[in-house]
């Protein structure tokens, strides 16, 4: 896994910067609220575990920053990434979705 992006200061809910994007989302897996987790790799590609049952799909940063995902055979969507930031220390990120606005929090394992 990449190391988190440490340069520059950052606040809860500040938009990742899309130079930061690859290597805040492969930092580590993400865990949710939920128990479901998903890691994410520098090549784009992702894995998301729910229930222990896993799915695979791709993933990409567009050119305003936003994170793309597709789900075979047909699932897209498109977030907008936030840190999660505690005490000062970058602890995760969240993904709102550009179309509904539901945001899942992925914490750091």
């Amino acid at each position: 896994m990449d190391p988190v992006p440490s340069g520059g200061d950052v606040v809860d809910g500040q938009p990742v910067d899309a130079v930061d994007m690859i290597a805040a989302l492969t930092a580590a897996q993400l865990v949710f609220h939920d128990g479901a987790t998903q890691s994410l790799t520098a090549g784009g590609r992702t894995t998301y575990v729910d229930r222990g049952t896993p799915s695979a799909g791709e993933w990409s940063v567009t050119g305003d920053g936003t994170f793309s995902s597709f789900w075979p055979p047909t699932y897209r969507a498109a977030y907008t990434v936030r840190w999660i930031v505690e005490d000062g220390v970058r602890v995760g990120v969240s993904f709102t979705d550009t179309r509904s606005g539901v945001r899942y929090d992925g914490r750091y394992r």
